[in-house]
């Protein structure tokens, strides 16, 4: 009688150890609108741009291409596709910069990325990723448009 009393208590005490907890602050709208599973994430697509196989110094077709991935970085962003961009700091593993793109598959990030001239002339290189993110990472972009004081 005692193994079977201890025993309740084990798998009570597990049961109530593993529950799922609700959460007080959950916006049932807000969920819908970011796309977020139960769990409050989804799926992105992350990309690691490194240097790519151009490594021509000529600085008109260079300074060309690098305005023309600006521009196309607004545009993702303007269409939301483009959540997070940003350059890393000089590394040994020649990455330059990180793109978080608001969709689910490599396929369609890959459609997105070939509408960048700097990768398209071959001065970047992206590796892509599925990741499992905060499917509120897009609403920190309003917030990230009034900090900038200097553009580029």
């Amino acid at each position: 009688m005692k193994y079977i009393a201890t025993l309740v208590i084990c798998l009570l005490s597990l049961q109530l150890a593993t529950a799922q907890k609700t959460n007080p602050n959950y916006d049932a709208e807000l969920a819908e609108k970011v796309g977020a599973d139960e769990y409050g994430m989804k799926l992105y697509v992350f990309v690691m741009l490194k240097t790519g196989e151009n490594t021509s110094k000529e600085k008109e077709p260079m300074d060309k291409a690098f305005a023309g991935h600006m521009a196309n970085i607004n545009r993702l962003v303007e269409e939301g596709k483009l959540i997070v961009a940003g350059p890393m700091q000089p590394n040994d593993n020649n990455y330059r910069g990180i793109f978080i793109l608001d969709v689910r598959t490599i396929e369609e990030a890959e459609k997105l990325m070939q509408t960048d001239p700097a990768i398209k002339a071959k001065y970047l290189k992206p590796d892509l990723y599925q990741w499992y993110g905060s499917a509120a990472l897009p609403e920190y972009l309003p917030a990230s448009d009034k900090v900038w004081k200097v553009g580029f």
